[in-house]
């Protein structure tokens, strides 16, 4: 009887499996974006590759520094009247100063994001380079 049970559960995993088939990504496929999408950022990056854009690899190590950007991430996150995207920007602290940058929904997310900001404590001065989405 174990046998013809272990014999059943061989076939019907067996089956489930040619029934689905391994699913592959085809490597290397490329793609194409059109040049108005919300997706297609290669400006963006082509941008930050160069030493003038801070991006969060620029995030200094001092305690302080972290400690700063993580008040800062904690009130965005917990602020629900943000859009996704606001609550997603790069937040890059180097001696206190605050760097805010990528995309906002609007100018008064973009006020709000600054004014989170410069109410932590530890902030010295605060650059906005977010940028406002909407038409």
């Amino acid at each position: 009887m174990p046998n013809r049970l272990m014999l059943v559960m061989f076939t019907l995993t067996g089956g489930l499996l040619m029934m689905t088939g391994p699913v592959r990504a085809e490597q290397g496929a490329p793609l194409y974006l059109a040049a108005d999408s919300s997706l297609e950022n290669t400006k963006s990056n082509v941008r930050d590759q160069n030493d003038a854009t801070l991006t969060p690899e620029d995030q200094k190590e001092s305690a302080s520094d972290i400690k700063i950007t993580a008040e800062i991430r904690q009130a965005v996150v917990r602020d629900k009247s943000l859009s996704v995207n606001a609550q997603n920007v790069k937040i890059i602290t180097r001696n206190g100063k605050v760097t805010l940058r990528g995309p906002v929904a609007t100018e008064a997310e973009s006020t709000k994001l600054q004014q989170i900001a410069k109410e932590t404590p530890g902030v010295v001065q605060v650059d906005n380079q977010l940028e406002n989405i909407a038409p």
